[in-house]
């Protein structure tokens, strides 16, 4: 049977407490964007070093062991794998704040990514057997709503206690904060399953992983054609990530005040676009079939145009901050209403895997290259550069959402 048409009040008090556990692991793995002008000024390092930083030594691993948790979240409790998970990312956390150089802290990082990758595919998929599927658009952007949360809070941890107590005790703060909410974590309510039997919930994999993945794939091709496009999208979104070294470096703002306007910005923007998004794609998927994927394209094709403007425009300019707030509102919005669009077509027996699939694609050719290339190009020419470069890539992600949408109304 599909979720109830009423998700009800205990739907609602789940996704308030996963949304919780997501805008903790979006501030933890913000830090280290968000102290960036610091750790550059401390230990030395460049800006290719903090986009490897943000990007491939926590995303590559992020992006593998997610798939696995995937498989896991499809056949065991989703609130102890969510807790083991927040449990290794808050020791990575802690020890990050003792770290002394850029590989120390690249191998913590890659321990961050470990525990944090628990976390979406159990949740996510605990979403889709408590929401039904005229909900699960919104459902999904209340929970990606921790992104733009999540750096917010990032953002103004980072401008408060790091000019005050050092950027160590940003990472001593919050590892600790995530160590508690482990029991906490323990006593959620792992939902019934919904479209598959007791056996099948048990094994859902009937056979090895890649044999699951490419029988799913070659039954389902859109499930790869919105992945690709995610991972575009990807690109342009995390390289959006060197914004306060850009604001600092390239449009002389002071850190502190850069970071306190990033996060401002990205809460109220964050939090528009992913519930504004999340609603819109789910009213368009209730008139047509490949609704939900047309109305990304579109409002990708102008949140990318904004992203532009503000990339180009000097500070004083009126137009900077409502630029931004646009562009921001994109960037921290789609996520959501993507991994919806998976959702909703994968198996039922299979949902947890082939949502790991996805982010595996979105973060590890999206998520990982985006910063890094961004911030190599911004070490030979300029951030400027580099984060138009980025939106060329999100706008290729565009033009593969609407061949998904047209291959979706063509089997509808």
């Amino acid at each position: 049977m599909p979720p109830p048409s009423d998700p009800g009040r205990a739907a609602w008090g789940l996704l308030a407490a996963l949304t919780a556990l997501n805008v903790l692991s979006y501030v933890d793995r913000q830090l280290v964007v968000t102290l960036a002008p610091l750790l550059m000024a401390d230990l030395g390092f460049t800006r290719a070093q903090v986009g490897l930083l943000v990007g491939a030594s926590f995303i590559v691993v992020f992006a593998v062991v997610t798939l696995g948790f995937g498989a896991a979240s499809d056949r065991g409790s989703r609130p102890r794998l969510i807790a083991a998970g927040l449990a290794v990312w808050s020791v990575g956390i802690l020890l990050t704040g003792a770290a002394r150089g850029f590989w120390p802290m690249a191998l913590l990082r890659a321990l961050v990514g470990v525990g944090e990758a628990a976390l979406a595919p159990a949740a996510l998929s605990m979403l889709g057997d408590r929401f039904p599927r005229s909900r699960l658009g919104l459902a999904n952007g209340v929970f990606y709503a921790g992104i733009p949360l999540g750096f917010a809070i990032s953002f103004a941890l980072a401008g408060w206690i790091g000019p005050w107590l050092g950027w160590r005790a940003c990472f001593f703060a919050l590892g600790a904060c995530g160590l508690l909410a482990v029991a906490a974590v323990l006593r959620l309510p792992d939902p019934p399953r919904h479209g598959v039997g007791a056996k099948a919930a048990a094994r859902p994999s009937l056979g090895p992983l890649v044999r699951v993945l490419a029988r799913t794939l070659a039954e389902r091709p859109i499930l790869l054609l919105i992945s690709l496009a995610g991972a575009a999208l990807a690109f342009a979104s995390s390289s959006s990530q060197h914004t306060i070294t850009w604001l600092v470096q390239e449009r002389g703002l002071p850190y502190s005040r850069a970071a306190f306007l990033s996060a401002a910005v990205l809460a109220l923007a964050g939090l528009a676009g992913s519930l504004g998004i999340g609603a819109t794609t789910d009213a368009w998927r209730r008139r047509r079939a490949a609704g939900r994927l047309l109305a990304l394209a579109l409002l990708g094709a102008a949140g990318l145009s904004c992203a532009a403007a503000f990339y180009g425009l000097p500070p004083f300019s009126p137009l900077f901050v409502p630029c931004w707030f646009l562009a921001q509102a994109w960037m921290m919005g789609w996520f959501g209403s993507l991994l919806a669009a998976l959702d909703e077509q994968a198996p039922a027996d299979a949902r947890g895997t082939v949502i790991g699939f996805g982010l595996l694609a979105v973060n590890l050719l999206g998520v990982a290259p985006g910063p890094w290339v961004t911030g190599i190009l911004g070490d030979r020419f300029s951030l400027t550069r580099g984060l138009f470069a980025s939106l060329a890539v999100g706008a290729c992600g565009l033009l593969v959402l609407v061949a998904a949408a047209r291959k979706e109304e063509a089997a509808a």
